[in-house]
């Protein structure tokens, strides 16, 4: 899935044209990811082409005070913070200091070294699936994609990578992607993020960092992925069943996602 080249946001994507199998593909121009809209110029042609009218936020309070979002004109903002009842036991980094552990790589190290960073998001994923907060934020999310009066919708994390990620993996295994087309959807982000942090990641490895570190922090891998699909596996059996029983989606609403994201080729 080729990225959207705007200015003004980082990792914009459209979900749309991913195919789907059975001659069924995802309807473009109506669901995008994208890193935080802090930057966005909703004049630049690119990003006033979307008529984006929808944009759920999956950041945290504290790194939505650090950098508002900048809204297209006429849009609204949904709040979904992802994080709000984990981010304090996850081992994690908030992402304002996610910049400070990159240009310090000895705190680095202490903190998130011997392989501690991806541990941490791993199980980072299996909370996007199991605590409360997470559970509500795709809940609101995906009623916002199931309501037909809904128009163009963006949702974003800070990189938009991780919890951004997998609101991105959930909507197509509704959909009915296979594991091969969720997998290349999730990991075609790597270029955008290591290309906004390569200044950051050359100043890291310059001082000593360890670069697979570096990468663990800014990156995504399979690994990550498979974290929180083991965990809709282990306690709910199946996508549809995480769906419908952990988020408390009702069945007629996942019907209308389909509808309105699904296109058949003639």
């Amino acid at each position: 899935m080729p990225a959207i080249p705007a200015a003004t946001v980082a990792n914009l994507r459209d979900l749309g044209s991913l195919p789907l199998g059975g001659g069924r593909s995802v309807r473009p121009g109506r669901v995008f990811r994208s890193a935080q809209l802090d930057r966005l110029d909703p004049t630049e042609p690119r990003v006033a082409a979307l008529g984006i009218r929808t944009v759920v936020d999956f950041r945290t309070e504290s790194e939505r005070a650090e950098r508002p979002d900048q809204l297209p004109p006429g849009a609204r903002v949904l709040v979904a913070d992802v994080l709000a009842d984990h981010l304090a036991t996850s081992g994690l980094p908030p992402a304002a200091r996610l910049k400070q552990l990159l240009n310090d790589p000895a705190l680095a190290d202490e903190y998130l070294g011997g392989g501690r960073a991806q541990d941490a998001f791993r199980r980072t994923y299996r909370a996007f699936v199991s605590s409360d907060s997470a559970r509500a934020s795709y809940r609101a999310f995906l009623g916002e994609l199931g309501d037909p009066r809904t128009g163009p919708l963006l949702f974003h994390c800070t990189a938009g990578k991780d919890r951004t990620g997998w609101a991105a993996a959930i909507v197509l295994s509704l959909l009915g992607a296979d594991e091969e087309t969720v997998l290349a959807e999730y990991l075609s982000v790597n270029p955008a993020v290591r290309l906004a942090f390569a200044p950051m990641i050359e100043g890291f490895t310059a001082q000593g960092g360890d670069p697979e570190l570096a990468l663990a922090l800014i990156g995504v891998v399979p690994a990550y992925l498979e974290a929180a699909l083991d965990e809709v596996a282990v306690r709910h059996g199946s996508m549809e069943k995480y769906v419908r029983e952990g988020l408390g989606v009702p069945d007629e609403v996942t019907a209308v996602i389909r509808e309105r994201l699904t296109v058949y080729e003639a």
